[in-house]
Parts: C-alpha cells; sequence; structure tokens
C-alpha cells in the first residue's frame, strides 16, 4: 500500500473547497478526513434541526470533494468503525494509513484547538495547524488591534475593516458621509400579507438518510426536526442568499430590530448558519450587498447595516473569542447564579415575547438578534441567570451557533458577564423596548404598562430590582446611570412593591 502523504482532517464548519488545508493538499496523494462523531454532536444538546443540517451539508461536501478528485474517507454515525471523537477517529486512520503528516486548518473552537495541540505527541506525526482564511480578521491581527486599546469597541473595528476590503468606501471616506447608519434600523414592523420568506429546499435522498438518522439517534434532543429546508449544498444556500438580496434586502435595515408574532424571519437573511459553516463567503455576500446598493436596488442603510453584521460583528466577536480564552467562558461580573427557567425548552410561559422567541427556536433553530439580546437574553439577565448555562442553551438551540460567535455573544452582549468588555453597557430593558419594537404586548396576559403587582410585565419589575440590585456595579456606567438615578426618586414604598413583585415572580421560577 502506498503511504498516504497528508492526512486532512475536515471539520463540519469548514465546509469550503478552498479551505486552507485542502488548497494545501494534492488530491493524488493526500487523503481526507471527514465523521460524523457523537461527542460532536453531543457536548451540548444540539437541536434536532442543527444536527441534521451540519451531518447532511457535510455529505453532500464530501460528495463533491470526491467529484473533484479526491479520495476521502467518511465515517458516518452509524459507520461501524466510527470511533466517537476527533481523537479516536485520527487516531484509527493514522494506524491505518501510516500518513507522513497531519494537515488541519484552523478549528473555531477552543476545545478543539486544544485536541489539535496534543496529536503530534500522540501519535508521533507532525500536524501543520493551517490558518483560517476564510475570515478578514486573524487572531493575530486582532491581537494587534487590541493590544493598548483601554476599550475594545466593535465600531473602530469595523471601520478599520471597511477600510481594509474597500466596502461602501469613497475613497477614504465612507458612503454615505458617515460610518454607522443604526439610527435608521429601529423602526417596529407591520404584518404584511407579502413578507418575503427564505427559501426552501426540499430534502433530497441523502438529506432524507440524515433526517431518519437524526430521528432515530436524537429524538431527546430539543427542538422540531420537520419540516426541514435549509440549504445543504454551496449552491444551494448561494440562490438563498440570492433570493435574500432580491426580496428582503431592501427592507431589511428599516425593520432588523422588530418582531412580529407569527412572523420569524421578516426581513432578515437567515444565512448565519451558511456562512459559519462554510457553504457561504462572508467577503462575498458583502460585496454582493455593496452591487445591489451602487446598482440603487438597496438603500445605503440596508447595505450597511448588513455589512456591519458581517465584516464589523462577525469578525469582532472571533477576534474577543480568540484573544480572551480560555477563561471567557466563566465570566460572571453580576454574580448571576438562578438556574435556567424550565420555559426555555418548552415554551410554557404566559410572558407572549419569551414564548415566541422560545417556541420559533424550537421550530427554526433560529431567532434573530433581537430577540435573543432584548428578549431570552435580557430576561436571563434581569432575573439572575447562570450565564454559563445561558450560554449552553444559545450554544445547543440554534443552527448558527458555535462557539466562537457565541459565546462573545452571550457572555458580553447579552448578559454584560465580563464587565463591559464587549459592550458599553448592559442591555437591560423593561416591558416598554418590546412594546415599541414588537406586537406582543397585545397578546399577552400581563400588562406592559403597569410596574408592580401579579398582572405588570415582570420584565418591569425585573428590570427596576436589577438597577437596584446592581447599583454599585452599574452607577458610574454613563449609559445606565441615569436609571440608578430615576430608581434612587421612587418614593420607598414603590421599591419595596418592586422588590416584592420581583421576589413573587422570580419565586415561580
Amino acid at each position: 500500500m502506498t503511504r498516504v502523504r497528508n492526512l486532512i482532517l475536515v471539520l463540519g464548519d469548514q465546509l469550503t473547497p478552498t479551505l486552507s488545508s485542502l488548497a494545501a493538499g494534492d488530491p493524488l496523494r493526500d487523503r481526507v478526513l471527514m465523521a460524523e462523531l457523537h461527542d460532536e454532536a453531543t457536548y451540548v444538546r444540539h437541536h434536532k434541526k442543527k444536527i441534521a443540517f451540519l451531518f447532511a451539508a457535510m455529505r453532500h461536501f464530501a460528495q463533491g470533494l470526491r467529484a473533484g478528485g479526491w479520495t476521502l474517507d467518511y465515517i458516518t454515525l452509524d459507520a461501524p468503525d466510527n470511533q466517537g471523537s476527533f481523537t479516536a477517529q485520527v487516531a484509527q486512520a493514522v494506524a491505518q494509513l501510516r500518513p507522513e503528516r497531519i494537515v488541519v486548518t484552523e478549528p473555531g473552537e477552543w476545545r478543539v484547538a486544544q485536541m489539535f495541540a496534543g496529536w503530534q505527541e500522540r501519535f508521533k506525526v507532525p500536524v501543520d495547524v493551517l490558518p483560517d482564511d476564510r475570515f478578514l480578521s486573524s487572531p493575530t491581527e486582532f491581537r494587534g488591534w487590541a493590544e493598548g486599546r483601554k476599550q475594545l469597541r466593535m465600531e473602530y473595528f469595523y471601520r478599520d475593516m471597511r477600510r481594509k476590503t474597500g466596502l461602501l468606501m469613497e475613497g477614504d471616506q465612507p458612503a454615505g458621509g458617515q460610518w454607522n447608519f443604526d439610527a435608521d434600523n429601529r423602526k417596529p414592523a407591520d404584518a404584511d400579507l407579502f413578507m418575503p420568506q427564505p427559501l426552501a429546499f426540499e430534502p433530497d435522498a441523502i438529506t432524507q438518510d440524515v433526517l431518519a438518522l437524526v430521528a432515530a439517534r436524537f429524538d431527546n434532543h430539543f427542538g422540531d426536526l420537520m419540516p426541514f429546508g435549509y440549504a445543504v449544498t454551496r449552491a444551494d444556500a448561494e440562490a438563498a442568499f440570492a433570493a435574500f438580496v432580491k426580496k428582503a434586502l431592501p427592507r431589511f435595515g428599516d425593520y432588523q430590530d422588530a418582531m412580529l408574532t407569527g412572523e420569524p424571519f421578516l426581513y432578515h437573511a437567515v444565512i448565519a448558519q451558511y456562512l459559519n459553516c462554510g457553504l457561504l463567503d462572508p467577503l462575498q455576500v458583502c460585496r454582493q450587498v455593496e452591487a445591489a446598493w451602487r446598482a440603487g436596488k438597496v438603500p445605503l442603510n440596508a447595505a450597511e447595516g448588513f455589512i456591519r453584521q458581517i465584516i464589523g460583528w462577525r469578525e469582532y466577536v472571533r477576534g474577543i473569542y480568540w484573544l480572551k480564552m480560555p477563561g471567557y467562558e466563566a465570566s460572571n461580573f453580576f454574580g448571576h447564579t438562578r438556574p435556567l427557567p424550565g420555559f426555555y425548552w418548552t415554551a410554557e410561559t404566559d410572558m407572549a415575547c419569551v414564548k415566541a422567541a422560545v417556541t420559533q427556536t424550537k421550530e427554526q433553530a433560529y431567532a434573530h438578534h433581537i430577540q435573543r439580546l432584548m428578549v431570552t437574553g435580557n430576561f436571563a439577565m434581569l432575573a439572575g441567570i447562570d450565564p454559563h448555562e445561558l450560554h449552553e442553551w444559545y450554544l445547543g438551540v440554534y443552527a448558527d451557533a458555535y462557539e466562537w460567535v457565541e459565546l462573545p455573544n452571550t457572555v458580553g452582549m447579552s448578559q454584560f458577564a465580563d464587565g463591559g468588555l464587549l459592550a458599553s453597557k448592559p442591555y437591560a430593558a423593561s416591558g416598554a423596548y418590546i412594546n415599541r419594537m414588537s406586537n406582543y404586548c397585545g397578546s399577552c396576559r400581563y400588562a406592559v404598562k403597569q410596574r408592580t403587582g401579579p398582572d405588570a410585565c415582570p420584565f418591569n419589575a425585573l428590570y427596576w430590582d436589577f438597577i437596584s440590585r446592581h447599583r454599585d456595579k452599574i452607577g458610574s456606567n454613563p449609559r445606565i446611570a441615569q436609571m440608578v438615578r430615576t430608581y434612587d426618586k421612587f418614593a420607598p414604598d414603590e421599591q419595596q412593591r418592586i422588590a416584592q413583585s420581583a421576589a413573587a415572580f422570580l419565586a415561580t421560577l
């Protein structure tokens, strides 16, 4: 048997033909290994749709590599030689193939990077870990940007990324004369019979096999498996994105923060799961959006808002993740320890906003950023939920969630558990914000304009109780100090009613 030169391991979030490990390889001399692993499907309780999406996308990607001339070992979940974990699977391949080297592209999660770090000594084979060049900013580049800065604000990083890529630039100035049009992107939406829907795809035979496998093996996991309409190939993901640009992007900017009962998607792209597993190229989608703006097909606030999410926020949170790991996952600035309430899994709550967000999460493995930040995340922070429990929930229930992107969003942005490293203030809000940005409150059994009592919106008393409990930690924050002063103006008996209402509700959890 001819000895394999390189054993190239491709992970489930590396489904990109130009991946650095593949680009460095030779189909005639190297062997690719891909595997559906029990450990990866269960280290948190991943949503059924998420598991099915990744396994189906992996199988289609493997099919494409074989068609491109690669020799590839693909280990399905139920294969007799499935070893269950990356290290055990690679150990088996090394014993069988005796490769000269193991070649991998750097992973997206710290725990996997730690596995890679131990392989050279364990297998007595050189291990080449190549940069993931699908991102615009490497961890080293971000560390250089962060060095010496008192505050690591995304806005300034984003401006550097605009300059680096040339996106929405007119010479050295931002298009439209300003960098950020977020103030134009906060309109509440109205119900619309003609609201666009993300493009859905009928499962082919490969995907149907995966769906049967997931139904049999992960029936005790959270979420609805069917109906299943995700794109699982690059071509279909690109078609889904093209449909968004044509139908929804023109109104995305205005309504990106809005929430409506029965409308989980509104004008959102719903492509994060495709970007994060490698089916879409982030710079390419941004260039398509810029082209649509330059052609006069979409307004600037929509194009800028979308591009900021990709080259600004997405790149920034990855930089924060690698800058602060390990240890960042244990951040708990407020010392919150309350267990995650059961309704995060069941949606059995009278709070209409939380019920809607969790229900669509269960059905779609998706909720947009304001539902995550200002409904389920906001509630968790106000109620004093352990941020690590919430982190594991978010990591498991969303199809786009990988630790590099989800952890900073949860610990930093949503829970302010890092004490302000990432966010400039705690994103705490009462029911008034949810009422302004949604129509949830109209069908809720709680009264959104009532502050205390058994019929008052729980967000209201919880908000003011949060302000009171943590006044020592947030009182000097210029973006929220005014709310501390407002609380101090409440009469003592009103402050007592707030504390009692908050305690009474929390006791029901």
